[in-house]
């Protein structure tokens, strides 16, 4: 396509790999630490403001009066927001340039973060959770965009890898920071500490722009009207994976109207890009068994993440644990995240992607198997080893499946890198949501069935069952001076401890769930690597042929 500015007269290695991508000059030491050091920054601050409210979401609901419905919208907000601008950005980066990209995209993050600090309110901190989800699309390829010219060009495999998973430091570092935010004051520290991180961010990629690179024309109008079906249909998704487990899915008839509608228009946009001479999404590759086969990969290698963000984070807050407890484990997935992205980027090579998939879900299974049997007693710390592994396989998977996908898109041409950006932002969101939703389900269904066997052996009559009531009686002995409500509150302390182990119990089912999820998930991947293995099939193809037909 035509250049819209003219360009630079740039040395082959200098040249941008795509249009939309910034160009690689040569820069000195110190310039390129800084790029560095701003891509880190950068892409910390795409994520690092919901997973500060995902992080302290019960406290935040109780500080603003909230129902948990409520609450749950906060985070809807931000994924909403986020997963739909992936559908634009790259263009946007193609035709108008990197630079106003990223001054807009964190500009008005910024903006909307200190409005938030003056009027606070629900609605309000919607808007900010919006505003951070488009920044968090806009900051995730910033942070990539800015580690690519940290190195020389040689480099650039291994800063992608880096510069892709770069994002995954948001979570841990927001239950780090979070006991030393809230210390001192209420919820408004979280959002004063967002807005100055965002405000330091706009400030970065202001002082330190990105190298031009090549801006061509590439929207049309039709771009707009997918975006614009697409965008509620997306939307719709994510509203009823994130409220069908607290509304429950079968008694709640509105979120059966918000699926059927988002499946109308997830098809009227799928029509309309496959007929269309130059599509957004290039609908015959998506749907091609290659792409198939990676799109169940990725979704299913971001379900198996959520054994740790919300398996285990959800029981140490059944069991009452908070921020300030769950700090020194958060800790140890910091590190085990830095360890897995590092294994990524120094072991990355075309013969490196497929061993470090495996690898990611080996240490996740493994994890998942290890935290099978918890019990009540157990406190985060008991979890450091198996939470350690899973952070490792989350850090490591992200680089190669990346690299695989981009592969596959830029053998197409360069039109297909749009529609596996998409693709890769998709599956990585709703595998997190339809994880968080499915096993929050299934962990619900087991609590159930478990609490009414529990409860079921109660029986007053049972000695051991009456030794523990008068221990309870005991307890309430100073406090409450009627035996029958002394009676009364024993029976229901014993209640609820009954439930607390039903639920210990429901979370190891899940942990399994997840455990056998990994092993099947690599099984297929295993089977896959084999038979196209070029040996396996000159193997297999003269047996078929020997085979007589019926």
């Amino acid at each position: 396509m035509k250049p819209l500015k003219p360009i630079p007269d740039w040395e082959e290695h200098e040249k941008p790999t795509l249009p939309g991508s910034a160009s690689m000059p040569w820069h000195p030491p110190h310039r390129r630490a800084a790029y560095a050091a701003v891509a880190v920054l950068v892409a910390i601050t795409g994520g690092l403001g919901n997973a500060l409210l995902s992080a302290n979401l019960p406290w935040i609901q109780g500080q603003m009066g909230l129902q948990p419905t409520e609450a749950n919208w906060l985070v809807a907000a931000y994924i909403m927001v986020n997963v739909t601008a992936n559908l634009l950005v790259f263009k946007f980066r193609q035709e108008y340039g990197i630079r106003l990209f990223a001054e807009l995209g964190l500009g008005v993050y910024a903006a909307l973060a200190v409005l938030h600090l003056a009027v606070g309110g629900l609605t309000t901190t919607m808007l900010v959770r919006a505003a951070s989800g488009f920044a968090g699309a806009a900051c995730t390829t910033l942070g990539t965009l800015y580690m690519l010219q940290a190195l020389p060009r040689k480099y650039v495999g291994n800063l992608l890898v880096v510069g892709m998973s770069l994002s995954q430091l948001a979570v841990p570092l927001a239950w780090l920071v979070s006991p030393g935010l809230l210390d001192h004051g209420e919820w408004h520290n979280l959002y004063l500490f967002e807005a100055g991180l965002a405000l330091c961010a706009f400030a970065a990629v202001v002082i330190l722009k990105l190298p031009p690179g090549i801006q061509i024309k590439v929207f049309e109008p039709l771009d707009f009207v997918t975006f614009a079906i697409l965008a509620p249909a997306l939307a719709m998704l994510v509203i009823v994976l994130s409220q069908g487990y607290l509304h429950w899915w079968f008694d709640t008839p509105w979120l059966g109207w918000l699926l059927a509608a988002a499946t109308a228009l997830i098809l009227a946009a799928f029509l309309i890009e496959h007929y269309r001479r130059n599509p957004l999404l290039q609908i015959r590759w998506l749907m091609g068994p290659t792409m198939l086969r990676f799109i169940a990969g990725a979704f299913l290698i971001r379900f198996l993440t959520n054994e740790q963000s919300y398996g285990m984070v959800t029981m140490m807050r059944t069991l009452g644990m908070g921020p300030d407890q769950m700090a020194p484990l958060f800790a140890v997935i910091l590190l085990g995240v830095l360890v897995g992205i590092a294994a990524g980027a120094l072991t990355f090579g075309p013969k490196a992607l497929i061993p470090q998939l495996l690898a990611s879900i080996i240490l996740l299974g493994s994890a998942a198997f290890l935290d099978q049997h918890r019990t009540s007693l157990d406190r985060p710390m008991d979890f450091a080893l198996s939470q350690f592994l899973a952070a490792v396989g989350s850090g490591m998977f992200m680089g190669p499946l990346m690299l695989m996908g981009i592969r596959q898109a830029m053998a197409r041409g360069l039109d297909h890198i749009v529609s596996f950006i998409v693709v890769l932002s998709l599956t990585q969101t709703f595998g997190g949501l339809a994880g968080s939703a499915l096993l929050g389900s299934y962990q619900l269904h087991r609590e159930h069935v478990y609490s009414s066997q529990l409860v079921s052996q109660l029986d007053p009559a049972d000695p051991v069952v009456a030794q523990r009531l008068r221990v309870q009686q005991q307890g309430y002995a100073r406090l409450i001076t009627d035996p029958v409500q002394r009676q009364a509150q024993a029976a229901a302390a014993l209640a609820q401890a009954a439930r607390r182990e039903a639920n210990v119990r429901a979370f190891n089912d899940v942990f399994a769930l997840s455990g056998w999820l990994a092993i099947g998930f690599l099984s297929w991947l295993l089977l896959e690597v084999l038979f196209r293995n070029p040996t396996v099939k000159k193997a297999i193809r003269p047996a078929a042929a020997a085979t007589p037909s019926r």
